[in-house]
């Protein structure tokens, strides 16, 4: 029996080139796709996926609420995460919201395949950086570094400043979150708070660089997936 597998991406070129190469592999195949975060509980109803294989460029914060209900709701679900942002600091938000794999954009396809093969098999999936890690955190009961202060922020307001380091404004922020602005600006008070910042500028200042050097690429990153099959 071939492992059923239902990829959810909202860029078209991604979503279809990830589901030929599960399709390309003997023992898989891609049962369905879903391009937004409404249609996927949809399609799992529809094709009974083992496994959900899903970005994270959906919004971050509303990705690892779609996982946390569609884990509540189908227990059973397997769940890969596979995404551009950065693996110390959204591995871990994505396996507390139910994943049990997490893969970046740019890695080969013998790794998204090795990975669906292990997150199938009941095991959890990371980086061997990533996973040594959690394993030493949860091994001495701390962190075996000391986090950073944008680690410190909750999904959403990591969102918000993610987008603020994107160059949008809080109206905008406001459209895309579906909030009112005095949230977004909420938001905004508590991540300056958080990472010790004085001014709202400072907030966008430090935004703007964590997008440049340490957070999320915002260019589209296609994975590899046909190297090394």
């Amino acid at each position: 029996m071939k492992i059923r597998i239902l990829v959810l991406d909202e860029q078209p070129l991604l979503r279809h080139g990830i589901s030929a190469y599960l399709n390309s592999q003997p023992d898989m195949v891609v049962c369905g796709e879903a391009d937004n975060i409404l249609d996927a509980g949809t399609k799992i109803a529809e094709c009974q996926p083992q496994l959900l294989v899903t970005e994270l460029r959906l919004g971050a914060a509303d990705s690892l609420k779609l996982l946390k209900r569609l884990k509540a709701e189908n227990r059973a679900l397997r769940i890969l995460v596979y995404s551009a942002f950065e693996e110390s600091i959204f591995a871990e938000r994505a396996m507390r919201a139910g994943a049990m794999g997490y893969v970046m954009k740019h890695e080969p396809g013998k790794i998204v395949k090795a990975a669906i093969h292990k997150v199938l098999q009941g095991e959890i999936y990371l980086s061997e950086r990533m996973s040594s890690s959690v394993i030493s955190k949860f091994m001495r009961g701390q962190p075996d570094r000391v986090a950073s202060p944008v680690e410190t922020l909750s999904d959403r307001e990591l969102e918000v400043f993610r987008m603020l380091g994107q160059g949008k404004g809080t109206r905008q922020i406001s459209r895309d979150l579906n909030v009112t602005i005095a949230t977004v600006n909420s938001f905004r008070n508590r991540i300056k708070e958080k990472l010790g910042l004085k001014t709202s500028t400072e907030v966008m200042l430090h935004a703007i660089q964590w997008c440049r050097e340490d957070g999320p690429g915002n260019a589209i990153s296609r994975p590899n997936l046909h190297a090394n099959k």
